[in-house]
């Protein structure tokens, strides 16, 4: 990879790391749906008159179900619980708990009937991941009805997380990137905005979750959609899929020297044995295949 790309690679990494924390920051003042919505319609205003200018935003007429469900799975719906999910439990552990999105996919697209040889090397994968998460959760800092309910939402985030790419292999494949993510955007930004509205706070929020939200927008979603796609131009797919095994590492790290986060002796020890699971389950994958990359 060339220099820029190289920067472009670990700035991804780091961007992908940065959600949690301020999703945290942004929830003590607004609710998950407040959050959620501002950060889906922050970066359609951004990415929208580009995919205008490109002429690619006709995907929504012609894949109008397929751009639906991909902007409920991958925006609408886990933007929602990751933020229902910060109000209960750290934002390092939910930062964690998404690094195992790739191993949940391999049991999902074989409930889709995309059927892919398992094999020892990648069930030892999946079993290993299961030990990691329950390593994680289950001797860490998880106490209460709340903060199990949060690690539920979490691990549904992961399932939505696993599905919506299939989506997009099998309907949304031949169609320009920009223009799915940008109609995406648009659908998942309407489906939000009478929850967001419902719930909207009666007082003006403080500026740090006003600005949490505009980073969010802006920097974690828009932002880092575009690095995704010029990373993948420059460097490919395979590449780019291994930004999966950064990320997690940075959020933990925000969360516990900000926000002064305690995850425990299990904390390092449930994040090595699902980005080791991870590694092993989808070893070997189709290029097509790859583990998506999720910005949380």
């Amino acid at each position: 990879m060339t220099t820029r790309a190289w920067l472009v690679f670990v700035g991804l990494g780091i961007v992908w790391g940065m959600p949690y924390l301020f999703i945290r920051l942004a929830v003590r003042d607004l609710s998950p749906f407040d959050v959620a919505w501002g950060r889906v319609t922050l970066a359609l205003l951004v990415l929208a008159p580009i995919a205008w200018r490109r002429g690619t935003l006709s995907v929504l007429r012609t894949h109008r179900a397929a751009v639906c469900a991909f902007a409920l799975l991958e925006f609408a719906i886990p933007y929602s619980l990751i933020a229902t999910s910060e109000r209960w439990i750290p934002s390092s552990l939910a930062g964690i708990l998404v690094s195992a999105v790739p191993l949940t996919m391999v049991p999902v697209s074989r409930l889709l009937g995309m059927h892919e040889p398992m094999g020892a090397r990648r069930v030892a994968g999946l079993l290993l991941g299961i030990l990691g998460v329950t390593a994680l959760v289950g001797f860490g800092t998880v106490s209460g009805a709340h903060a199990w309910i949060g690690i539920g939402c979490m691990l549904l985030v992961t399932v939505c997380y696993a599905t919506g790419p299939l989506v997009v292999q099998r309907h949304l494949h031949a169609e320009d990137s920009l223009g799915a993510l940008a109609a995406s955007l648009l659908v998942a930004s309407l489906a939000l905005a009478v929850p967001a509205a419902l719930t909207a706070p009666r007082h003006l929020p403080g500026l740090a979750a006003l600005g949490s939200v505009a980073v969010l927008g802006l920097v974690c979603t828009a932002l880092s959609m575009l690095g995704m796609f010029y990373l993948i131009k420059r460097a490919g797919a395979a590449r780019t899929a291994v930004v999966t095994y950064i990320n997690p590492v940075v959020a933990a790290a925000l969360g516990v020297i900000v926000l002064h986060e305690h995850l425990g002796w299990s904390g390092p020890i449930g994040l090595a044995l699902i980005l080791l699971s991870v590694r092993m389950a989808t070893a070997g994958a189709p290029a097509g295949e790859l583990p998506a990359i999720e910005p949380g």
